[in-house]
């Protein structure tokens, strides 16, 4: 762009300098990427390690079945995967633990006594966490499944709870309370309070089941079980973590 200046008949011509307004887009467009990169790889890189670490090291102890051994990508494997992750997207309320389950299971209705006790596991740092009887709501307290047995009472007391990528864990946050779920061991505790008492539960198996299996709601009759379940991969809603402890007698 041209400046005509006139100074006692000369005339100067001067050029204005333009300002450059694609640098700031570059470096804005450039910084966006380099954020939406490094949030991709904070959330995927978790769900990739599990696939390739975790499971298998899972597989290698004294890890109750159907856990696999070794981690196989077959066809079968990735379409439910996808349809996994279709369910994710459609909207599905998972907060609700009966969105959890398929259609067709019918739960047992059974009158429970309390409303609510709380489950501790020092391992993870979880202390006094509230297990609804009365109410279905995961994002509020963990949630006691209708028609499984009230602790310590002999049978099954089946509890879910959200999981995320361990990254999130926080203890307090009902969303992301078994985040680390999956470092637990078989003989670690977990402690259940109930009307003033305390009782202790030993971890006797841990498994990993497809989200139609409602095998773990089976109800037994050789003792007082504590079974919990989240989902798995955390951060996901592909398959099921099942960690089942059972009632130390004195």
């Amino acid at each position: 762009m041209l400046r005509f200046t006139f100074f006692m008949n000369a005339v100067v011509y001067t050029k204005r300098k333009k300002k450059n307004i694609r640098k700031p887009f570059r470096f804005a467009g450039l910084g966006m990427f380099t954020l939406g990169l490094i949030i991709s790889m904070y959330i995927v890189f978790p769900l990739i390690s599990w696939r390739l670490y975790v499971a298998p090291a899972l597989a290698a102890q004294t890890y109750a079945s159907p856990i696999p051994k070794a981690t196989i990508i077959t066809r079968d494997y990735v379409q439910s995967l996808i349809k996994s992750t279709e369910n994710a997207l459609s909207g599905i309320d998972y907060n609700n633990v009966q969105n959890w389950i398929p259609a067709t299971y019918k739960e047992a209705q059974v009158a429970t006594a309390v409303a609510s006790y709380s489950l501790s596991i020092p391992k993870l740092g979880i202390e006094n966490a509230v297990v609804s009887t009365t109410d279905t709501d995961l994002g509020q307290h963990l949630v006691h499944f209708p028609g499984t047995a009230i602790p310590p009472s002999v049978g099954n007391a089946v509890i879910f709870g959200h999981s995320t990528i361990p990254q999130w864990f926080d203890p307090h946050n009902y969303h992301a309370i078994f985040a680390t779920a999956l470092n637990l061991q078989v003989g670690d505790t977990i402690l259940i309070g109930i009307n003033n008492t305390l009782y202790t539960y030993k971890i006797i198996s841990m498994t990993i089941v497809e989200p139609t299996d409602t095998s773990y709601l089976t109800q037994d009759t050789d003792g007082s079980y504590v079974t919990i379940v989240t989902c798995t991969p955390p951060g996901t809603t592909w398959e099921r973590l099942i960690i089942k402890a059972k009632l130390e007698t004195m």
